[in-house]
């Protein structure tokens, strides 16, 4: 266990999670908070990852890891994005796995997605 400073009055500091280790309690809140991130990515018609993303605005994790499987699929389904090709994924844990990247779709840069 690494040692803790305590505070000049001795009391010991709250420990401080990042933002983007944060999880999030349920499906619902967790997709109100991170969607608007990616309508504002898909709305600059670049090419991006869901996890550059993530990690760029240190976007909290969902309550389950295969909940960004479901995200992905929300915003197709919207109108927003639509899949552009493969590269391997930045995240450390992953390993360079292969992970699909994504580009707005012309709705979405227009602004009349969904």
């Amino acid at each position: 266990m690494p040692a803790v400073q305590p505070h000049l009055d001795g009391t010991i500091p709250t420990p401080k999670i990042p933002a983007a280790r944060r999880k999030a309690e349920d499906f619902e809140s967790w997709l109100a908070e991170v969607w608007p991130y990616y309508i504002a990515a898909a709305a600059t018609g670049e090419t991006y990852t869901m996890y550059e993303i993530a990690e760029r605005h240190r976007l909290p994790e969902p309550p389950d890891s295969h909940m960004w499987g479901r995200l992905t699929t929300l915003l197709r389904e919207a109108g927003y994005h639509r899949p552009v090709g493969w590269t391997t994924s930045p995240r450390p844990t992953s390993h360079h796995s292969g992970l699909r990247t994504w580009t707005g779709t012309r709705a979405a840069r227009q602004g009349r997605a969904a």
